[in-house]
């Protein structure tokens, strides 16, 4: 999609978007007033999915951009739950594409990377359908995203972790303080419970932009947890105000930290842009759409017998997350894990949380940016030497192998490590290709 390299050329690309946006009459001003950024090492696309299923049942138009997609490329551009069309999308992509040829004939000799277009895509499209809350999902950090040239001032840190050091830094102070970066002067940020220990650190680097930051764990209190196999209910106090008996269908405790920041976001941004709203309205806006949310890949279910589920996480924060929401909501015996890890990613890292909790493994690769199957297989027997391990290269072996292991004894089958050997494996078992996905 729109023929560009992942990342632009000739250093940071904000001052060549700006012009952009500019081309294609983004009305900036607009797009600050209607937005809320999401950025964050886990939990962001679950955060955007609540914040905008809340919008929609208070009835507003709402734009979602999220990435990366899971299935098709249309996920990462919606209104109101539902991917753009092809013939949409084509025609955007054709005038986003257009004003970037244009821009070089008028002396911009930069070339623009794939997800500063996608993010431009996004503007126009929520701009031209007009959307009264557009949700903006970070791609990497703050300072240099492209949702920095929003200048929203209501934006959030879902959670923190050692990812993308060479950019963002090389500890969460640094990475905190990246992310940070997206919301504007005289905003509020609103940070998720691992970034607590970070609090004093935050306040003093906020503070000369007057921004103010709003912690869950602090002024924003989660309680009366419930967990069982169909959704986790609980309390939520957002300074004075108390949101009573809420539920989530999504699984892991972390979906209660991204449930509460998207539910403090969606009461300021309310109280900014719609101050007369009534109490019970805005209350009943955001009991309904944290219960309608739906966000795959995530602890998903994509089989009953045997039961079979997916988690695309991919950072050792987001492993351990997710490990510990399947324990709580399916039991910690009798798993088999098909574990899978993207080349670029640290494999020994990422088996090392993971594999002692298996008894069986089945290392395999995603087609996509996969790391070698042997390489996985090594870090999981160096993991848990004394675990049964399986080594299928393809992922369509891997599938096959682990169905046939689980129904022999039988066991419930886990498949985690990333986003690609998770969504292949999910494609595979309902008879597709996993060639035939595209990513970028």
């Amino acid at each position: 999609m729109f023929n560009l390299p992942k990342y632009g050329t000739g250093g940071i690309g904000l001052a060549r978007l700006a012009l952009l946006l500019d081309a294609l009459s983004i009305d900036r001003t607009r797009l600050q007033q209607h937005s809320i950024v999401i950025t964050g090492s886990n939990g962001k696309g679950s955060t955007a999915a609540f914040c905008a299923s809340i919008g929609r049942a208070f009835g507003l138009r709402t734009g979602l951009f999220t990435s990366p997609h899971l299935y098709r490329f249309n996920e990462r551009f919606q209104i109101d739950g539902e991917p753009v069309d092809d013939e949409l999308l084509e025609a955007l992509v054709l005038r986003v594409a257009t004003a970037i040829t244009d821009l070089g004939h008028h002396g911009v000799l930069e070339t623009f990377g794939a997800f500063e277009a996608q993010f431009a895509l996004a503007c126009l499209y929520f701009q031209e359908t007009g959307c009264d809350l557009a949700v903006f999902e970070a791609g990497i950090g703050g300072r240099y995203d492209p949702v920095r040239l929003i200048g929203a001032t209501l934006t959030c840190v879902t959670s923190v972790d050692l990812e993308h050091t060479a950019l963002l830094g090389n500890s969460l102070a640094l990475i905190a303080s990246d992310k940070s970066d997206a919301c504007a002067s005289h905003g509020t940020v609103i940070y998720g419970e691992n970034c607590l220990p970070l609090r004093a650190h935050l306040a003093e680097y906020n503070r000369s932009r007057h921004v103010s930051g709003l912690h869950v764990g602090d002024g924003i209190v989660i309680s009366n947890v419930v967990t069982s196999a169909k959704a986790q209910n609980f309390n939520c106090r957002v300074g004075e105000t108390i949101l009573r008996g809420l539920e989530i269908t999504l699984h892991g405790e972390f979906q209660l930290n991204n449930a509460a920041i998207a539910a403090a976001l969606f009461l300021l941004w309310m109280r900014r842009m719609h101050p007369d709203a009534e109490v019970t309205q805005v209350d009943h806006a955001i009991r309904t759409g944290l219960r309608e949310t739906r966000w795959p890949g995530r602890l998903e279910v994509i089989q009953r017998d045997p039961l079979t589920v997916i988690d695309v996480g991919h950072t050792p924060d987001g492993v351990m997350q997710a490990l510990r929401g399947l324990h709580a909501v399916h039991g910690k015996d009798d798993w088999l894990l098909v574990l899978g890890v993207s080349a670029d990613k640290n494999v020994e890292e990422i088996a090392q949380h993971l594999v002692p909790h298996f008894g069986v493994i089945v290392c395999t690769r995603a087609h996509h940016k996969g790391a070698d199957a042997r390489l996985v297989g090594g870090a999981a027997r160096k993991a848990h030497p004394t675990a049964r391990i399986h080594v299928a290269n393809a992922m369509e072996d891997a599938v096959k192998l682990s169905q046939q292991l689980a129904r022999s004894v039988p066991r419930k089958v886990y498949v985690a490590g990333g986003l690609f050997v998770a969504i292949e494996y999910a494609t595979v078992l309902r008879g597709g290709k996993a060639e035939e996905l595209q990513f970028f």
